[in-house]
């Protein structure tokens, strides 16, 4: 059945970055009808909403006609999730206080259903006492919030109070939607390289940019699931509704791993560093005329995937991956066999994979091998959450 959301767009600069919502949601077929505030209308014409939207936008209170065609009762509560951009510092405060003194404070009171908020304004009004405490009673109730970001205003100034990119908010409304697979389960899941230092300058890695990784952990967000995502360093936006804990070795992901646990499944999806320098030098490692070249002495990281796999509280189901560029099937099975775990994804990263938006998997578990065709990372990573939950019922 196709989804549909009620879009409320109140009265700030940023409602011009709800035309651009509008036209991604349309794009991924789902239905927006719109109320539009007084304010609304001084930065964003109806007729521009209206156009994109292709549904009449609604904006008066007492309109005779807009009451006997749809009652803002009936509004509030035909779509399957209603969003407001940009909720605005008086907007969140009708909300928090339950005041109903036009259109769009009224349907926010009426509705039943899931409520997302995009919060947008001044710094100092984002940082303001009266706002903050609307925040809070507003996340008490149960609303969603996305943002704000930090960054440049229209106003001159810098920092919280900018309303999340449209991206961001398309996001954040599809994890709303999505059908909650995953609901009451709590996973874990790594991402990204590791870094191991040589000297206070230096360190070795790799080339994982943390893609798949995320895009798993944004997927089963979306199935409804509680995502404790840890880390390496990447240059990534958070996933929403994502518990991120940033680490940046190899032991220090491993105790974060284990503080994170019990869970109801990992997936360790982190392209960990095999080894570290065993004593990284205090000091920045200095060139000297002789010439002589530095010997580094190697230890063995510890193996985060097999040691979930054998802890005493090993998750029911563990996933891990496997990076390889030849005999990725029979690399990928006697990694299954030795890590104990109870699927392993398999990809050839000789195929520049790294960095890249696309991946090629195969699914490797004691039942056999499934290859699937190349898909998007996000694809790859909503197919593996799907087949996640299967194994959890």
């Amino acid at each position: 059945m196709r989804k549909s959301i009620l879009l409320i767009i109140g009265g700030g600069i940023a409602a011009y970055k709800s035309l651009e919502l509008i036209r991604l949601l349309k794009g991924r077929g789902i239905a927006v009808r719109a109320i539009m505030t007084k304010a609304a209308e001084e930065f964003v014409t109806p007729l521009s909403v209206a156009s994109l939207s292709g549904e009449k936008v609604h904006s008066e209170f007492f309109n005779l006609t807009d009451e006997i065609e749809m009652g803002h009762i009936e509004l509030s509560r035909s779509a399957d999730l209603v969003v407001v951009v940009p909720a605005t510092a008086d907007l969140m405060a009708k909300m928090a206080q339950g005041l109903a003194g036009d259109l769009a404070s009224t349907t926010l009171l009426a509705t039943d259903k899931p409520v997302l908020i995009a919060p947008a304004m001044n710094v100092r009004m984002w940082l303001h006492a009266a706002t903050q405490r609307n925040l809070a009673t507003l996340k008490t109730d149960g609303i969603h919030v996305i943002g704000p970001n930090e960054g440049d205003m229209a106003c001159g100034e810098f920092g919280p109070g900018r309303m999340a990119e449209p991206v961001e908010i398309l996001a954040a409304i599809e994890a709303l939607l999505q059908p909650k697979l995953l609901a009451g389960k709590k996973i874990l899941i790594t991402a990204g390289p590791t870094r191991e230092a040589i000297d206070p300058v230096r360190y070795i890695s790799n080339h994982s940019s943390g893609k798949q990784g995320y895009a798993l952990a944004e997927a089963a967000a979306k199935a409804g699931a509680d995502v404790t995502l840890i880390s390496g360093p990447v240059s990534l936006p958070k996933p929403f509704g994502v518990k991120i804990v940033d680490v940046k070795t190899a032991d220090e992901m491993l105790v974060a791993c284990v503080k994170s646990l019990p869970v109801d499944a990992a997936i360790f999806a982190a392209a960990v560093a095999d080894w570290k320098v065993a004593s990284p030098a205090p000091q920045k490692i200095k060139k000297d005329k002789s010439g002589v070249t530095p010997t580094l002495s190697f230890a063995e990281n510890p193996d985060i995937l097999q040691t979930i796999s054998k802890d005493k509280l090993r998750p029911p189901v563990v996933v891990g991956f496997a990076a390889e560029t030849e005999n990725v099937i029979e690399n990928a099975q006697a990694k299954l066999a030795k890590k104990a775990c109870d699927l392993i994804v398999a990809n050839d990263v000789s195929e520049g994979v790294f960095g890249t938006d696309k991946n090629t998997v195969h699914v490797v578990s004691k039942a056999g091998v499934e290859t699937w065709p190349q898909l998007s990372k996000a694809e790859v990573a909503t197919r593996i959450i799907a087949h996640l939950a299967s194994l959890l019922k």
